[in-house]
C-alpha cells in the first residue's frame, strides 16, 4: 500500500488563514515569519493543509520507496508556540542555536513562543542555511 501524506499542498488563502490567528501576539509574529521566509526563499507562501504555510517545494524518495513533495521551510502559529519547519533539523547548526535565544526543537521543528525571545537575526541565518541545505540535496 503506496504512502500518503495528509498534509498536502493547496489553494487556501495565506492571509486568510494568519488572519484567523486569534492571539495578537502570535498573529503579528506569524506575519512577520511569513514576511521573512518569502524574502529569503523568493517564494511566495502556499498553504500545506489547513495549518502550515511553506515556502517552495522539494521532491523527497526515502529508502523504503515512500516518496512525496515538501515545503523547503514553513511555519504554523499554533496555540502553544510558533512552530518552524527547519527541514534539514539542527543538528549542524549548533553554533546559530546556542546564539539564538528561548526556543525548543523537535526532529525539525522549532517551536518558540514570541519573536521577542530570539535573535531575529540568528534565525534568518538558520532558515537561509536550511533551505541551502534542502536545494542542495534535493
Amino acid at each position: 500500500m503506496a504512502y500518503e501524506a495528509k498534509t498536502k499542498l493547496n489553494d487556501a488563502s495565506v492571509k486568510q488563514f494568519l488572519n484567523s490567528v486569534e492571539n495578537e501576539q502570535r498573529r503579528n509574529d506569524a506575519f512577520e515569519i511569513c514576511d521573512m521566509m518569502g524574502a529569503i526563499t523568493n517564494e511566495e507562501p502556499k498553504m500545506w493543509g489547513n495549518s502550515i504555510v511553506g515556502f517552495g517545494a522539494y521532491h523527497y524518495v526515502y529508502a523504503s520507496g515512500t516518496q512525496g513533495d515538501w515545503m523547503q521551510v514553513g511555519f504554523s502559529p499554533r496555540k502553544t508556540a510558533l512552530t518552524l519547519y527547519i527541514m534539514s533539523g539542527f543538528s549542524a547548526y549548533e553554533n546559530l542555536m546556542e546564539k539564538l535565544g528561548k526556543y525548543k526543537t523537535g526532529k525539525s521543528c522549532l517551536y518558540i513562543k514570541n519573536l521577542e525571545d530570539i535573535d531575529k537575526k540568528i534565525l534568518k541565518k538558520l532558515i537561509r542555511e536550511s533551505v541551502k541545505y534542502i536545494k542542495q540535496k534535493y
